[in-house]
């Protein structure tokens, strides 16, 4: 199962997208803008309406797409007609497989998993340095994954591989 840091691992790009103005908002800077708006993002300006991650850190946008991610499976599960759900969502219900043949959404998997602990290699011996967590950090992951099948070959593709990349 691909956890969200996976998801950032060797990712990076710059984002760019231009609606007539920064988003370099950190202080200290000089107020003086080209383009009437109020500082911030909470323009009465109907054209500055935007949607986009503005976390600031690395962790702020892991922790909006981790809250994404169960929103979205929390909706999934409550919702009467999954098929809707999926489509309002656009959730490819078809992809083209490595042979070329076309490839089916036939199942949507939820998973909960536990990490108890964490093991590493340990510096200079085979053996992994084993760390188990208290109680109080053991915490559950929900991951959701779509399984596409064809006459030759399955593909499971994750939910976050579906969801719009963050930056950073």
């Amino acid at each position: 199962m691909k956890t969200i840091e996976e998801c950032f691992m060797g990712h990076h790009h710059d984002h760019h997208h231009d609606h007539g103005h920064s988003h370099d908002h950190a202080h200290p800077h000089d107020h003086a803008h080209d383009h009437p708006h109020p500082h911030g993002h909470n323009s009465a300006d109907a054209d500055h309406l935007h949607s986009h991650f503005h976390g600031n850190s690395r962790a702020a946008r892991i922790e909006e797409l981790q809250t994404l991610s169960e929103s979205f499976i929390d909706g999934f599960r409550k919702a009467d007609d999954k098929t809707s759900y999926l489509r309002l969502a656009h959730i490819p219900f078809d992809r083209l497989g490595s042979d070329g043949l076309t490839m089916r959404l036939v199942d949507v998997e939820i998973a909960a998993a536990f990490q108890v602990a964490t093991a590493s290699p340990g510096f200079g011996s085979k053996e992994l340095v084993y760390m188990p967590y208290p109680g109080s950090m053991v915490k559950e992951r929900t991951t959701m994954r779509f399984v596409y099948v064809s006459t030759t070959e399955r593909t499971d593709v994750d939910l976050l591989d579906l969801l719009p990349k963050i930056d950073g």
